[in-house]
């Protein structure tokens, strides 16, 4: 495969031209208006197996941790390794691998982090000690994270643009449905075999999904920028820190130590953003933050994962140590909220290709926090159906914000921008999962579990400004057609 010309130093070209892209010099050019039809029910089956693989992971990993730390012999307080390790390594990766997928094709980065993955995981069935095991879910983090960074961008170029409100449906399904059935799963595994074939199941699926996307994927325009190290290593460097001051601060850590990580995390994230003003093709693209749907919309998909992070992490602890349920009840009782998702978020993907994003995930939002409202403000000893029919209220509303959401990010961001649009679909994701879940940590340490429904009502509060950041973008210049 060709390469692209190279970038040259001297200024003679304009921004716009060094910013052109290039087309992957392959058999199969890319494909504007989306793949034929047989094309594209292989390719979106790899994307969706491998997405459900990566979600069901994370929610595997947390329900095996007791059994993972005691037959290895290890503390239930370093057992968490397990679980920071993984997504440590997605969280400084996301931003890096969509400027890979930019500069060397979204196709390639794609399929090394499937291969990454799926082999990672074999070494995680295979680990003999918690840092072995460690070490293994960080790679298997970064093989995620490639996938995740340019699964979204795949999307826009494997579907045709008036589909794309469909095609972002169908993975938040893909999404929900693996979030449900995660506990399940695992507890399924756990009763007939050993933690270990937790992670070896993945094997087989990931060498399906791989052959899918050798098949399938498309191969998509090339930007000529180069890959910068060093904005790279500034983004692992200020997200690290950042991580790290959050979960001191919600696990009570000295002041002193929480104000030193954060007050980096600031300065080294300064230094970042000031080095991505001056390139042509950023790898935190503030070229696209410049647009005020896009900047609305990772606004709002920020404060809504805040939102449910903060209810999945604070619920659990509400349903057994206040309302006094079972492991099992519990997991059944979270089950509403996923499969109303699964439910709503097709119908809005549709949607979304005929009514205005802003309208509809500020509505969706709206009945997220009337939800999650109605969630802090349940009765004493609430039945079954009293805290049923709350959860699927919120995954309700949850799913008709994400899928218009999702497109909206897509469709504000140029073609040859998909992979830094990508990666801040996944970055803002998980970054708002983070500060939610840090945020119950914290009212659980102060206030024991009375916290739990302090947390729920600032979940509420994160879902009522996602709301009105939807909302405004009735209001502001459109782009891309959203």
């Amino acid at each position: 495969m060709s390469r692209c010309s190279s970038v040259p130093s001297n200024g003679e070209r304009s921004l716009a031209a060094r910013r052109a892209p290039c087309q992957d010099e392959s058999p199969n050019p890319p494909v504007p208006s989306g793949l034929p039809q047989r094309q594209r029910l292989f390719a979106i089956s790899t994307i969706a197996i491998t997405v459900a693989l990566a979600t069901l992971d994370a929610a595997i990993a947390n329900t095996a941790l007791p059994t993972i730390a005691t037959d290895l012999h290890a503390r239930a307080a370093d057992s968490i390794w397990v679980v920071n390790a993984y997504q440590l390594a997605v969280m400084i990766s996301l931003l890096p691998f969509a400027s890979l997928g930019e500069i060397f094709g979204y196709r390639r980065v794609y399929i090394f982090g499937l291969v990454l993955f799926t082999a990672s995981s074999l070494v995680c069935a295979l680990a003999w000690s918690l840092p072995s095991l460690a070490a293994a879910r960080a790679l298997q983090g970064l093989g995620a994270s490639g996938v995740m960074s340019v699964n979204t961008a795949l999307v826009r170029f494997i579907y045709p643009p008036r589909r794309l409100g469909r095609a972002v449906g169908l993975m938040a399904l893909v999404v929900a449905v693996a979030a449900a059935i995660g506990p399940t799963v695992a507890s399924g595994v756990l009763a007939v075999a050993t933690w270990p074939w937790l992670f070896a199941v993945n094997v087989p699926f990931g060498i399906v999904a791989a052959v899918l996307a050798v098949m399938s994927l498309p191969h998509t325009l090339r930007s000529p920028h180069r890959f910068d190290w060093v904005s790279a290593i500034l983004n692992a460097v200020t997200f690290s820190l950042l991580i790290l001051s959050i979960g001191e601060a919600a696990h009570e850590a000295s002041r002193g130590l929480v104000m030193v990580a954060f007050s980096a995390a600031i300065f080294f994230g300064a230094v970042f953003v000031w080095r991505q003003i001056t390139l042509p093709a950023p790898m935190l693209p503030v070229d696209l933050f410049v647009r005020p749907v896009f900047a609305l919309s990772s606004l709002t998909s920020a404060c809504s994962y805040a939102c449910q992070g903060a209810a999945f992490v604070a619920l659990p602890f509400y349903f057994q140590d206040v309302l006094g349920r079972s492991q099992v009840a519990t997991g059944l009782l979270m089950t509403p909220w996923p499969m109303a998702v699964a439910l709503t978020a097709p119908l809005a993907g549709r949607l979304s290709e005929r009514y205005a994003v802003g309208l509809l995930g500020g509505l969706g939002l709206v009945v997220l926090s009337v939800g999650m409202i109605c969630l802090t403000l349940m009765p004493p000893a609430p039945s079954v159906f009293e805290i049923a029919w709350r959860m699927a209220l919120c995954g309700a509303g949850f799913g008709f914000f994400q899928s218009p959401n999702l497109k909206a990010l897509m469709g504000s961001a140029p073609p040859e921008r998909s992979g830094g649009a990508s990666g801040i679909i996944a970055t803002s994701r998980l970054l708002g999962q983070t500060i939610g879940a840090a945020l119950v940590a914290l009212c659980l340490g102060l206030l024991a579990t009375r916290g739990t429904v302090v947390a729920l009502g600032v979940g509420a509060g994160f879902a009522v400004a996602a709301s009105i950041a939807s909302f405004f973008r009735l209001v502001v210049p459109q782009a891309g057609g959203v």
